[in-house]
């Protein structure tokens, strides 16, 4: 087990990849399944890591993490995707230490999203975190850390419009729709997918479309059939998903699958059709789009939309800036002090050590004297000498001061 008072956090890393630098289908080869998570969990004790964390999102692919390099990461990332290593060294950036720690606040306020201020991040950290703490991979570090992160998003959340209006690739799938499908209200629309971003994007549109002509359909019938009776939608079975493609007009495909789930022979020849792919890798195959008759929109098309909810958000970053500067300030401090729980422990060690001695009980008579107990001098000391080394770096003369403190008359 780590010890983490002895961590540098130097050697903290986060290895990513995301939308910046590249679309969809590269993104997809390294997306993360939980499987693959498990099996890269268990792949990290054999590289002697045993403190970390992987978000894997449509947006982004990164590993948090202690290592004694880069490498260590991006390798076990690699072992385990269908992506190679060559191709993830082009399109990832590495940050460490403080720059890790930063990159991660600015990933769970919704800086670094696609779409600027999406709160979902906040869920699939929480997910992510979770995971890797039932497989026994997060500590004090990693817990502190995604907890100050997670205060400073609410802050920001609270205290900002940064995540003002509603704008997601889930309410921009629905806004594209109404945008571009005339007579909405006539169309069959079928949802396949109830998953996290299945759910949110059902719930958009049940809210925004106002309409009782969609049909939910996912691979466990049962998990449709209670989100289509929670809002009052249609279900259909998931042995009938040729049929219900073929039927209807516009078809959102939310699904977590490592392989196409819409081919092109689910709509050859079934006349026009929207195609809307919120899944990472894509859950619609590619070649579908080369059909007169279907127009197929993924999540990076959906990112694009701009609007002037954007726009408001876009002047609320300085403040979620500052918000995360006092968060990560205080993040700083306490991993500084962490650093020095050995020192002020061999400290208190050696003062109780000397209080004990009888030569300094024939010196100092007048010394507290308690059965049981930190001795309140004791106390006093190690509690100044703290606030000393929050502020200056003495190193070995932290012994010397507080034993000479110790010893030392009490002044009248």
């Amino acid at each position: 087990m780590q010890d983490n008072r002895n961590i540098d956090i130097s050697k903290f890393f986060t290895v990513g990849i995301n939308y910046k630098k590249t679309d969809v289908s590269r993104r997809g080869l390294f997306a993360i399944s939980n499987e693959q998570y498990r099996d890269i969990l268990q792949k990290a004790v054999e590289y002697g890591i045993r403190e970390l964390f992987i978000l894997s999102t449509c947006n982004r692919t990164e590993i948090y993490g202690f290592a004694e390099n880069a490498d260590q990461l991006i390798q076990l990332i690699c072992n385990e995707t269908a992506g190679n290593i060559g191709e993830f060294r082009q399109l990832a950036y590495i940050k460490k230490g403080i720059e890790a720690v930063d990159h991660l606040f600015h990933v769970g306020a919704g800086l670094d999203s696609q779409i600027l201020g999406d709160y979902e991040i906040v869920g699939q950290l929480k997910n992510a975190v979770k995971f890797s703490k039932e497989n026994g991979f997060i500590q004090s570090f990693s817990e502190r850390l995604v907890n100050a992160v997670l205060q400073s998003s609410k802050e920001i959340k609270n205290q900002t419009a940064l995540s003002g209006g509603t704008v997601s690739v889930s309410f921009a799938a629905v806004q594209y729709i109404r945008e571009n499908v005339k007579d909405v209200a006539n169309k069959k629309i079928l949802l396949i997918g109830t998953g996290k971003i299945g759910r949110n994007t059902c719930k958009n549109l049940a809210d925004y479309l106002d309409a009782d002509h969609i049909t939910l359909l996912n691979r466990t019938d049962e998990k449709a059939e209670a989100l289509a009776g929670e809002l009052g939608l249609k279900f259909a079975s998931y042995k009938n998903l040729t049929e219900e493609v073929a039927s209807s007009d516009v078809i959102l495909v939310a699904t977590d699958a490592n392989e196409p789930v819409i081919r092109i022979s689910h709509v050859e020849n079934k006349g026009e059709k929207l195609l809307i792919d919120l899944s990472v890798p894509y859950n619609v195959e590619e070649s579908a789009k080369e059909l007169d008759t279907i127009t197929l929109v993924n999540v990076d098309d959906l990112s694009k939309l701009k609007d002037e909810t954007l726009a408001k958000r876009q002047a609320e970053v300085p403040k979620a800036k500052a918000i995360i500067a006092e968060h990560l300030a205080e993040f700083i401090e306490w991993y500084e002090m962490r650093k020095h729980v050995p020192v002020l422990r061999a400290v208190k060690t050696k003062l109780e050590e000397i209080h004990t001695c009888s030569l300094y009980t024939q010196i100092s008579p007048d010394t507290y004297s308690f059965t049981s107990g930190t001795n309140p001098k004791i106390q006093q000391v190690i509690n100044g000498l703290a606030s000393k080394m929050r502020k200056q770096n003495q190193k070995g003369c932290y012994y010397i001061e507080a034993i000479n403190e110790f010893i030392a008359p009490a002044s009248n």
